[in-house]
């Protein structure tokens, strides 16, 4: 066959890979590469392939000592000796059960196992890194011995550009990645977000298995395909391929029953039998049809979940006890489940929630639409007309100092609508006496009753209104630092740069980032040839209509009288 056959078995093997003319790729230019990967150039042709993989991690940067094949002969011996290959433990920051063997033969699949143990003894730092198997197994079927694949995962796993992320290695980036993906899920798979909402127990624990879906279950030509594109064009396209994943299952399962109790194992099955469904062409061709946030802002985001984790205690640093590794990991493997990974029902607990405006119910509803890092918190009821009275200077009082908020009207014809604030309303004091707007891209508006409806930010179901201006989306060679403009800049303050922040990008007109703003007169919510709200200075009448910012619907009557209005935090 060629050189890289030595571990592969062909009778499992895409028949295609096997019969198409060798070819030669001689562009190093990334927009022809990305091109080139998407097209699936060198997916038809096995040896071209693993030629082409070599090339791609051969320039990924990496630190000055990274383990190569001759570390991997020297020490090889050493750690497995004489055991069994096909019987070697693994180690514990990888799932046992998920040590895929694709269409690799018996000396293979054992020799995956004594590459991941040989990886282990040289990444001391690894505290999980459940992709690792699938990885590993996947580069074998294009490798010509054990060493050389080897040697290329150690290079996937020293990158040391900054900004260029492939495969969490701990469990805090991979417990943030989870978040990250379940907010861009109820972003992007609105239909798909709902329906996790209505049937699962827990929404936060079916997205956690977002790389399972990658790393374990989609079968080979899958893998290698989204593989081919992943050395291009780096980790976003593993989110636009499991958001794809979820978007053909909510197509392919919408008004179907389950056909186990569990969404989670029912989403397994679908990716594992997806050929059933979707082609892998027609899989990345949908996930390249998803007009992802830049990387620039999914960096900015996925930091913004590490550090709500971090603020929780959260932190998984090199550890030199194995003892304490396995404890550690495994003591936050339960409080995640324990505790973050709480859903809306236990977030919006019924026993501690009371409100004049919403029930418990419609909170909960409201609970599955905010970002995935205070979802992880309760409702505090910060202000309350009923309370505090009808007064802007109290609502100021009582608001500042926490961020985000939640705005919840009832009108005196009973209709309900509200607001999800990204920021603290001590932010428009910067302004001076003068009315001007703050806020970022997060925020949102809603109406409960008579109907419900969501209203997010115009930039991101219209990504077209908008370019990103500090990062374009591709703009150079993979084998050069690809995202150095998208590290994040520093500020006094110590704070991150916002997430979907207005000036990461290049808006028509000042009306599209109208997000919030207010003084001693009145409270406004979106802006833009009219206000999604208008609140008065004794915060007893109010306005709605439609406006740019949010391209909403009236929220209610469009002039209206406040019965009681209340503002929610977020408690730890």
């Amino acid at each position: 066959m060629d050189e890289y056959n030595r571990f592969v078995d062909w009778d499992k093997m895409d028949v295609t890979v096997q019969s198409q003319d060798a070819k030669e790729l001689t562009c190093t230019e990334f927009q022809e590469l990305k091109q080139l990967a998407r097209q699936g150039y060198w997916a038809k042709n096995h040896s071209l392939r693993a030629k082409v993989y070599h090339k791609l991690i051969s320039n990924i940067p990496c630190r000055t000592v990274t383990p190569d094949a001759n570390v991997y002969r020297d020490i090889v011996v050493k750690i497995v000796g004489k055991r069994n290959s096909s019987s070697l433990p693994l180690p514990e920051f990888v799932d046992n059960s998920l040590v895929p063997t694709y269409c690799l033969n018996a000396e293979g699949i054992g020799a995956v196992r004594k590459i991941i143990l040989c990886i282990a003894n040289q990444f001391p730092d690894i505290s999980f890194c459940p992709a690792l198997p699938s990885v590993t197994a996947l580069l074998l079927h294009y490798s010509k011995d054990e060493a050389e694949c080897f040697e290329q995962v150690c290079r996937i796993l020293a990158c040391n550009d900054p900004s260029k992320r492939l495969i969490d290695q701990t469990f805090l980036a991979f417990e943030s990645s989870c978040m990250t993906f379940g907010d861009l899920v109820n972003k992007y798979c609105q239909a798909a977000h709902k329906l996790m909402v209505a049937v699962s127990e827990d929404v936060l624990e079916v997205y956690s298995d977002w790389q399972r879906w990658l790393f374990g279950e989609l079968p080979m030509v899958y893998v290698a395909r989204v593989f081919d594109v992943f050395l291009v064009e780096g980790y976003k396209v593993l989110y636009r391929v499991a958001l794809a994943l979820l978007k053909f299952f909510h197509k392919v399962r919408a008004g179907q029953p389950l056909e186990s109790d569990s969404i989670q194992q029912d989403i397994r099955a679908f990716v594992r039998d997806i050929a059933k469904s979707v082609s892998p062409e027609r899989l990345l061709e949908k996930a390249f049809a998803i007009r992802l946030f830049s990387r620039k802002e999914i960096q900015l985001l996925q930091m913004a979940n590490e550090k709500a984790l971090q603020q929780k205690g959260i932190t998984v640093k090199q550890k030199s006890n194995p003892k304490l590794v396995l404890l550690l990991n495994y003591c936050f493997s339960v409080f995640c489940i324990v505790f973050f990974r709480q859903n809306v029902h236990l977030a919006v607990h019924a026993e501690n929630f009371k409100s004049e405006i919403v029930s418990v119910k419609e909170m909960r509803d409201i609970w599955s639409w905010i970002p995935e890092r205070f979802a992880l918190c309760q409702p505090l009821l910060l202000f309350t007309t009923l309370e505090h009275g009808c007064s802007l200077s109290r609502f100021y009082s009582h608001s500042e100092g926490h961020e985000p908020t939640l705005l919840l009207i009832k009108t005196t014809t009973k209709e309900v609508c509200g607001a999800y604030l990204s920021t603290d309303w001590s932010e428009r004091r910067r302004g001076g006496n003068k009315l001007s707007f703050f806020g970022t891209g997060e925020c949102f508006v809603f109406r409960l009753q008579p109907e419900v409806e969501r209203y997010e930010w115009v930039i991101i179901k219209h990504p077209e209104l908008a370019t990103t201006g500090s990062e374009p989306e591709n703009h150079a060679s993979p084998s050069s630092s690809t995202l150095a403009s998208s590290s994040v800049p520093s500020d006094p303050s110590d704070r991150l740069s916002p997430f979907l922040s207005a000036r990461h990008f290049n808006l028509p007109s000042k009306t599209a980032s109208m997000f919030m703003a207010g003084s001693s007169e009145c409270i406004i919510i979106g802006g833009g040839d009219g206000q999604a709200l208008y609140l008065d200075a004794d915060l007893n009448h109010g306005r709605t209509s439609h406006c740019n910012t949010f391209n909403n619907q009236p929220l209610c009557s469009e002039s209206f009288q406040i019965s009681v209005l209340e503002v929610w935090g977020f408690r730890d």
